[in-house]
């Protein structure tokens, strides 16, 4: 039978004994993590999500279940954040970078002239918190490092090549698809009611000028009531799916600077110019090459991220406690 190494274990022994007083010291408050030797509480959690707690109890004000559901996923997602800050600010130490105090200082008086003019403002705000002025300067020092490191792990590893770009283009490319389209003015003219004779014979008037020469987009100018007027009408180029059904059947089956006849409905008289069509077709990729690079940046950085917090929860003390406070 192998004997245990008790030499190994005693340099382990400390850390051990610190992590245990720390637990126990802290315990009324009710411990939700511990991350090396640090201890993350309920009310640190729950002072973190402040924020978002406020939100969910005026939008589910009336659902009470949705609402507790909502409540314990958000303590979950804040307590997830706070562990991945403390495994980063540990290995800020640990990597042996330093951050000089008069860099705090420059961030401290940074928000205090964007966000509360002056320091009397600010300590004002802190005591209305409850909040020192230390524990404030010490909150902006690590979420500065926070963004730092993330910065250094993650931002800077991300690399989207054209590569990626094509491949990601060639197996979505029905994502980037238009549908036929027309570029259209139009002239809309609200009727006083349903028997309202006097809309009808004003737009066929617009239409007679329009057939003699007339300025469809100054007629729109003129005559329109609809949201695009000071455009001219101008509606730019259109899907079917933009348009009510009985437009859209209309719109679509105008030729290239066709103007429609009056299409009435109960409580509208419509008068459409179409100026230009365009069949279905997929979007260039030089055009959709931004966005494309946007989601695969999205992508990527998750990947690292993750990668990123496996790595240091594998090299530090990472347990949570399953919460059984029930305060809502």
């Amino acid at each position: 039978m192998a004997q245990m190494n008790l030499s190994r274990l005693i340099p382990v022994l400390p850390f051990f004994l610190a992590t245990a007083l720390t637990l126990r010291a802290e315990m009324a408050d009710g411990i939700m993590a511990v991350v090396n030797a640090t201890s993350i509480t309920y009310a640190e959690v729950e002072d973190f999500a402040a924020p978002a707690l406020q939100s969910l109890r005026r939008q589910y004000a009336d659902q009470p279940d949705v609402y507790r559901q909502k409540y314990a996923e958000t303590l979950n997602d804040s307590l997830d954040q706070l562990i991945e800050r403390q495994l980063i600010l540990h290995s800020f130490e640990v990597d042996g970078y330093v951050m000089p105090d008069g860099v705090v200082d420059q961030l401290v008086h940074d928000r205090i002239r964007d966000r509360f003019g002056d320091r009397a403002s600010l300590i004002k705000t802190l005591q209305a918190q409850g909040i020192t002025f230390e524990q404030f300067r010490k909150q902006l020092r690590d979420q500065y490092i926070e963004s730092a490191m993330r910065n250094l792990n993650v931002q800077k590893s991300i690399v989207i090549s054209p590569y990626k770009v094509q491949n990601y283009y060639a197996a979505h490319q029905d994502d980037y698809k238009q549908e036929d389209q027309v570029k259209l003015r139009m002239i809309v003219l609200n009727k006083s009611g349903a028997t309202d004779p006097t809309t009808l014979s004003l737009a066929k008037e617009i239409q007679a000028k329009v057939k003699e020469g007339a300025s469809f987009q100054e007629m729109a100018a003129i005559y329109s009531q609809g949201s695009q007027q000071h455009q001219g009408g101008d509606w730019g180029w259109v899907e079917r799916s933009v348009l009510r059904k009985e437009l859209a059947d209309v719109a679509f089956g105008l030729n290239r600077g066709q103007v429609s006849d009056v299409l009435e409905t109960p409580d509208t008289c419509y008068l459409m110019l179409v100026e230009d069509k365009k069949p279905a077709q997929y979007r260039p990729l030089t055009e959709v090459r931004k966005d494309i690079e946007k989601i695969l940046t999205a992508q990527e950085q998750a990947t690292l991220q993750k990668n990123w917090m496996a790595t240091l929860k594998k090299k530090n003390f990472v347990i949570r406690f399953t919460n059984t406070r029930t305060e809502y």
